[in-house]
């Protein structure tokens, strides 16, 4: 196994650790969630009510929120698995490129996954895997 090959290994592993934090980390705003649902079901009735916007926004602001953070561990837990086969180097490109956002982990992995994909020596075994799966299919 060339060094190539095992920095690919490592990184579809660290992947596989970042969406599982993304996925974690994305379940936080359920707190806000439960509150904006108890304050449309009435538990903040009295004087000093919220509005109702107040409430959905409580309601919608955290949803959305989750459904990102999902789908965002989602695509690099999906990369991590493309990266370990090597094929589709594109989207782990595309996928490499949104994990910049997150500090700090999410820069160093994004990087560092840009920069193993933008070899020579890493664009060639990403193309000898395609042309293989072309030939057997």
């Amino acid at each position: 196994m060339t060094q190539d090959e095992q920095n690919l290994n490592l990184l579809s592993v660290f992947h596989y650790v970042l969406g599982g934090i993304t996925a974690l980390f994305s379940c936080f705003p359920f707190l806000h969630l439960a509150m904006g649902i108890a304050m449309l079901s009435g538990k903040f009735d009295g004087e000093n009510a919220p509005p109702e916007f107040f409430a959905w926004f409580f309601v919608l602001f955290p949803a959305v929120l989750i459904l990102c953070g999902w789908a965002l561990s989602a695509l690099m837990i999906v990369a991590g698995v493309k990266l370990k086969k090597r094929t589709s180097r594109v989207f782990c490109l595309v996928v490499a490129g949104l994990e910049c956002m997150f500090m700090p982990f999410g820069t160093v992995l994004g990087v560092f996954t840009i920069i193993m994909l933008m070899k020579d020596s890493v664009k060639e075994l990403f193309e000898a895997k395609n042309t293989l799966e072309t030939v057997e299919g």
